[in-house]
């Protein structure tokens, strides 16, 4: 994965991560997880904590929403 750009990298991950509920088959999907490790790692060596959640969606080129925000608008998935 890294002959592509980090840029192209955070496309393909939010197209996946947002249609998560409709594909759950993504959940334990290698590629995901790898691309989203791959991903974390480039994040942290830009400085961004990682496990704050806005810092994280920022980063990737979503919105940032507050974790209280986030967990009323989460859903089961099954």
């Amino acid at each position: 994965m890294n002959q592509y750009s980090v840029n192209e990298l955070k496309l393909v991950y939010r197209i996946l991560h947002k249609n998560l509920s409709n594909h759950i088959e993504l959940m334990d999907a290698e590629f995901l997880s790898d691309l989203q490790s791959l991903l974390q790692q480039r994040a942290t060596q830009d400085g961004v904590d990682v496990g704050d959640h806005g810092a994280w969606d920022s980063w990737l080129g979503n919105e940032s929403t507050s974790c209280q925000i986030r967990n009323e608008k989460r859903s089961r998935l099954n």
